[in-house]
């Protein structure tokens, strides 16, 4: 029915040509920033009281766009919105669906400038970084609308005599998708995405640091012709819509990416059965990681700090995937030190506009506000080496931070930053390498540089992440390629952009019948 699916390729910035298209891009949406977006619920906007403002990071003075801001009681209007629409949404045929899926990509590929762009200024990702957002969103739709194809065909199942016997599956019902700021394009499209494609209908709670990309991307959605109340856009806080949301006995499932602690507030409410509630709901959690990249002693050294470099500060660290422990052999913990330093000092800080900016502003000055406080508690744990102060100006730039000497039971790596802030440990051995890399509470992302094939092998069995990559970074997973999500506290282990990543949100039925 559709192409085999292949992942969206990457913008080449060292070429004219996307480089041109990209400046032409932020001069048209730096022309569009300041313009209002209202809820949309069942098919309607709908104007709100209060409003959402959101900023660029960068220029904390520049408003990027204005949304409204949804309350409890807009939350409850959009879960009957998408009530209603359920039955109708869930009997089209899962080929229909799919196209949708289709149509939303093919015009985000047409406007991936346009959209990274946006991305630039609402969030303060690199050009680099804009453009892989926007490219996996694209991959989402693509992959998630062809696995839909693939479950809604003929399931196999053993054969018994005199009945037929077949295998279906259903989707769920409503649920509640409450995605993150970090990758605004990308984990709003594949978390709404995956549960519609389904067939499923959902209510849709964006960051409130990131709304204005969740509206833009709701509009392809409508574009690509979803019906009315298959998706209903409702940013808000999440103490009082995102409570609402998460709440209510309606809901069949609530989707979140985001941090431990709302993470766990979220898996306590949907666990409790409510009046009138027939079902237990379900929680499709991705919370979160202390990531750490061991370094061996027979480790080719310059790879090692590269991969390092780009995982602990792409994104000024704001990655659930990113490494903010460096795990180092003893006998080549100075010789590595001394290369990621020189790596990590020769990143330029500042306005991502800028196509030769490698880290932007973190995300607001709550997140700098923590991040600098972190930074003080690791003064006293470990010795900075590079960074540690804020630069001078309007934007929330916090530059790449590196603490050595740190002890493996410090705070600083132990907890989760969720900003440019690097923790070097020494390890005699790969043993104590393996202990200390398991020694949080955490199980996302890690990685290994090691030429010794006995070690890799360990660490398959024994590193307890969900994405494990040896010799390169532990960033950047790829749709159907790497599927994404962890164990422990870092989630419920969902594999976002995995082949089995739709029965999150489908219900399996078996029907006989005896001749």
């Amino acid at each position: 029915m559709f192409a085999p699916f292949a992942n969206e390729p990457h913008a080449d910035f060292r070429q004219e040509g996307p480089r041109r298209r990209m400046r032409e891009a932020l001069e048209r949406v730096g022309a569009a920033l300041g313009r209002t977006y209202p809820l949309v619920i069942g098919g309607q906007p709908v104007e709100t009281a209060d409003s959402l403002v959101s900023r660029n990071p960068a220029c904390p003075s520049q408003v990027v766009g204005i949304t409204g801001r949804a309350t409890p009681e807009h939350i409850d209007r959009a879960i009957q919105a998408a009530a209603q629409a359920y039955p109708e949404w869930s009997r089209t045929p899962p080929e229909v669906r799919a196209r949708c899926l289709v149509k939303a990509a093919a015009i985000l590929r047409r406007r991936i400038y346009e959209f990274s762009a946006w991305m630039v200024y609402e969030v303060s990702k690199s050009w680099t970084e804009a453009y892989a957002d926007a490219a996996e969103a694209i991959d989402f739709l693509e992959f998630y609308a062809r696995q839909m194809v693939r479950l809604a065909g003929q399931r196999e199942t053993t054969h018994f005599p005199g009945e037929e016997a077949e295998v279906q599956y259903l989707p769920l019902g409503v649920g509640g998708i409450i995605s993150p700021w970090n990758f605004p394009l990308a984990i709003f499209t594949g978390m709404t995405a995956g549960p519609v494609v389904a067939g499923n209908t959902v209510v849709c709670k964006p960051a409130e640091q990131s709304p204005v990309l969740a509206a833009l991307c709701f509009q392809v959605l409508e574009e690509a012709s979803l019906p009315p109340g298959v998706v209903n856009f409702v940013p808000g806080f999440g103490e009082d819509a995102g409570e609402a949301l998460t709440g209510d006995p309606r809901i069949r499932f609530v989707s979140f990416t985001g941090s431990k602690a709302v993470g766990l507030r979220i898996y306590e409410r949907v666990a409790q059965a409510r009046p009138s509630q027939h079902w237990l709901k379900r929680a499709v959690l991705e919370m979160g990681g202390k990531n750490a990249i061991i370094v061996d002693e027979t480790a080719d050294l310059d790879a090692a700090a590269e991969g390092v470099v780009a995982s602990a500060f792409g994104f000024q660290g704001q990655k659930c995937s990113a490494c903010s422990r460096l795990i180092a052999h003893e006998r080549i913990h100075d010789a590595l030190l001394e290369r990621v330093v020189q790596r990590a000092a020769a990143l330029k800080v500042g306005d991502p506009a800028n196509p030769e900016t490698d880290m932007g502003a973190v995300i607001d000055e709550d997140a700098m506000r923590k991040i600098l406080s972190y930074i003080e508690i690791g003064r006293g744990e470990g010795e900075l080496v590079l960074g540690g102060e804020p630069l001078p100006g309007e934007g929330h730039f916090v530059p790449p931070t590196l603490f050595v000497n740190v002890a493996p039971g410090a705070r600083i790596a132990q907890e989760e930053i969720f900003g440019p802030v690097l923790a070097v440990l020494r390890a005699a051995d790969f043993d104590e390498a393996l202990e200390i890399a398991n020694g949080t509470e955490y199980g996302l992302t890690g990685a290994v540089y090691s030429r010794d094939r006995s070690r890799l092998e360990r660490a398959r069995r024994e590193f307890h992440v969900g994405n494990l990559y040896f010799n390169r970074k532990c960033t950047g997973a790829l749709v159907d390629v790497q599927p994404f999500g962890g164990f422990n506290m870092s989630g419920t282990d969902s594999k976002a952009g995995g082949r089995d990543y739709l029965l999150l949100f489908l219900q399996q039925k078996a029907i006989s019948e005896r001749w």
